[in-house]
């Protein structure tokens, strides 16, 4: 099908775009920049960098995306974003590529990258570096920093904010408000200024059509870790691999915990007695 391109939107001829495309008033798209198939820029937006974007995403008014890394060490080296399928970004989010510094986690350098599904509300920011997976909610103005990993089906609550390096791991829902300096295991339920470790997702899980056993599971696995106990971390890591059939949902929860990096695994608030 024939692209639909307002005549004041600026396009430069280094910029690639695929079939049944619209670019709405006063956007602007400069660099090296591909944009897949059925996608759609309302007005205002501008898209630039080395920025290789998938089908069937739409972005809202004065969005911004594949602009250069904040950060004071970045000296122009190599730096891309990729974005992925179907995904929403609305008004006034910003997305930056990446540096070489990268996400080590992931063992991924000079790339921002995005994967499929995913939402993105009103002035979200995504930083450099950062790594996210499928079917993720930032809501309004929840905010990455460099080099963040987030896993798939997240939900981050609105002017909720990740520290450098952090992971979030699948499933896991973190409230509004919320401050993110350590690692958030998968099936988490995340709140607080200082963000503590107040439960399961429990309503994600069941929404995600987990079953009842292996919320069960989850929840016992989160009791054997958090158990106040003579046993460190790492041994209540070892009493959940060696149970017989193992499953799925602990093996993503201890393989999760063992490919820590720098960061702390967010803990529950220690009770006073």
């Amino acid at each position: 099908m024939i692209n639909n391109i307002h005549s004041s939107a600026v396009i430069e001829q280094s910029v690639k775009l695929g079939k049944n495309i619209t670019v709405g008033p006063f956007c602007y798209i400069s660099g090296n920049v591909e944009i897949d198939d059925n996608s759609i820029l309302k007005s205002h937006v501008i898209i630039s960098g080395n920025t290789k974007i998938g089908k069937n995403n739409i972005f809202f008014p004065f969005t911004n995306i594949g602009d250069l890394p904040q950060d004071l060490k970045f000296s122009g080296e190599a730096s891309i974003l990729e974005i992925g399928n179907n995904n929403i970004f609305r008004e006034n989010v910003t997305i930056h590529t990446g540096t070489e510094l990268g996400n080590k986690y992931h063992g991924l350098y000079n790339i921002t990258k995005i994967g499929d599904n995913c939402l993105f509300m009103v002035g979200s920011h995504v930083a450099h570096d950062c790594i996210i997976g499928n079917k993720v909610i930032l809501a309004n103005n929840a905010t990455l920093a460099g080099h963040v990993s987030v896993g798939n089906n997240v939900i981050m609550g609105g002017l909720s904010a990740a520290l450098q390096f952090v992971r979030i791991g699948d499933h896991a829902i973190i409230g509004g408000m919320s401050g993110i300096e350590s690692d958030v295991l998968p099936y988490a339920l995340v709140m607080g200024e200082r963000a503590y470790l107040a439960g399961i997702n429990l309503i994600g899980l069941k929404r995600n059509n987990f079953s009842k056993i292996q919320i069960a599971n989850i929840k016992t696995a989160y009791e054997v870790l958090f158990a106040e106990n003579n046993l460190n971390f790492k041994e209540k890591v070892y009493q959940l691999k060696k149970q017989e059939n193992l499953s799925d949902e602990i093996t993503l929860l201890t393989n999760f915990i063992e490919s820590a990096t720098t960061k702390a695994i967010l803990k529950p608030k220690k009770t006073t007695k």
